[in-house]
């Protein structure tokens, strides 16, 4: 669920594809991720919900697809070293057989009169874990045709390991070819010369203050959802007179004023208030490579000022903090942490959680890709479903298809209020934003 770069359409890979760590001690990354649900802090199933236009295939014929399209995928036969279970043991990841398909690919639960959002909602809240790898394809019904929900512990997959496992299950009209390199990417290179260190000091800063809404996160989930057309959204892209601002960009800003118009900023002026925005490590030749290959960068949201304002504050300090090599840099140093447990580190994990690190996950993410169909059934829309993480029963993405914007709020069901809200007030102040 993050910003990365676009990749062409995909076939069934040729050859495995992914981490091997068979046998192996997990990723400081995946290791982290995987103890807050093995801990019983909190569910860490993540997903990506896709809508589509049509009519629904059998199921038979979805699972003969899914071992077709994903089977090459050594990530997807990857479960948890239960032998390496313990308090202080850090975990590891086993690779077992080829996955089978009628455990991993099923239908619902609920009818066709249920709500899909309680569906979603509800499935969002069931742990992953077990004796099979800890990924589930359900086929769901929806209004107007069908949805797909893949969801998977968040140890295992990230954002944007799921849409790339959807992108290789559907087929398209035409390959999605790169673009030229956008304004936004050649300045960002252009505009990090800061040193690692300085970087690495800077992101352990106190960004974020406690907020209304923050505090322990119930068992339940809440799912909301609004829907914007990409020509509102590229309307809103225009609004600054200095350029283009990125998609990335409008849905911080939006957020921001939607936060507060909502009453949830509290009122102490600092720190302040800011979104952790998971950003895509991956270079073009890892684009379809699975795992957790991200890292995460705080953008301070501004409150002040109207939409514009908002909006110029939030591009300036993303293009200024050039997202992408702060996250590498972030990504280089997780990834040498040792295989082990310290004091420091749990300190660290436990400020990690807090508010003041950061007020809230704020994650996009995209197809990058023309029509994407499923037989007869075309792609309609895409919706991030990210985990809530302990002490923030609130997450919010946008993610893009084709000409549709779908934004989500997750919320646990104490703030099951604030999720409906939330997103008509996003999907507002990107409109708010056109000229």
């Amino acid at each position: 669920m993050t910003p990365h770069t676009p990749v062409p359409a995909l076939a069934p890979p040729a050859a495995p594809v992914g981490d091997r760590p068979a046998g192996a001690a997990m990723p400081p990354l995946d290791a982290w991720l995987y103890r807050h649900q093995s801990s019983g802090t909190i569910c860490m199933t993540d997903g990506v919900m896709a809508w589509f236009d049509g009519a629904p295939p059998p199921l038979a014929a979805l699972r003969e697809r899914v071992a077709d399209r994903w089977g090459a995928y050594d990530r997807l036969r990857l479960t948890p070293d239960v032998a390496a279970a313990g308090p202080r043991a850090w975990p590891g990841w086993v690779e077992g057989p080829p996955f089978v398909t009628e455990a991993h690919v099923v239908r619902g639960p609920g009818g066709a009169g249920a709500p899909v959002e309680a569906v979603v909602a509800q499935l969002l809240a069931q742990p992953l874990g077990g004796s099979r790898p800890p990924w589930r394809l359900h086929l769901l019904s929806a209004p107007g045709g069908f949805a797909l929900l893949l969801r998977a512990h968040h140890a295992l997959l990230d954002g944007v390991s799921l849409v790339t496992l959807l992108r290789a299950l559907l087929d398209s009209a035409a390959p999605a070819l790169p673009g030229p390199r956008s304004r936004r990417e050649s300045t960002a290179r252009a505009d990090s010369p800061a040193p690692r260190a300085a970087w690495a000091l800077a992101d352990m800063v106190p960004r974020g203050r406690p907020l209304p809404f923050h505090g322990a996160v119930d068992s339940r989930r809440t799912v909301a959802w609004s829907r914007l057309s990409m020509a509102d959204v590229g309307a809103a892209r225009d609004a600054l007179p200095s350029g283009r601002a990125s998609v990335n960009a409008v849905f911080l800003a939006a957020t921001a004023g939607a936060l507060r118009t909502a009453g949830v900023t509290g009122r102490l002026p600092l720190p302040g208030v800011c979104a952790m925005v998971p950003v895509d490590v991956r270079t073009a030749e890892e684009a379809a490579v699975l795992g957790n290959r991200y890292a995460t960068v705080r953008v301070p949201l501004p409150l002040g000022g109207d939409a514009r304002r908002r909006l110029a504050a939030v591009d300036g300090f993303t293009r200024r903090a050039a997202l992408k090599e702060r996250a590498r840099a972030q990504a280089r140093l997780v990834a040498s942490r040792p295989r082990r447990h310290g004091l420091l580190g749990d300190v660290l994990g436990r400020y990690a959680d807090s508010p003041f690190y950061s007020s809230l996950l704020c994650s996009s993410g995209a197809t990058h890709a023309g029509p994407l169909v499923l037989g007869d059934a075309r792609l309609a829309g895409l919706a991030g479903l990210p985990p809530l993480s302990p002490g923030h029963p609130l997450a919010v993405t946008m993610f893009v298809h084709d000409a549709t914007a779908v934004v989500t709020v997750v919320t646990d069901h104490g703030h099951h209020r604030l999720a409906d809200r939330l997103a008509a007030l996003i999907g507002a102040e990107v409109l708010a934003l056109r000229p």
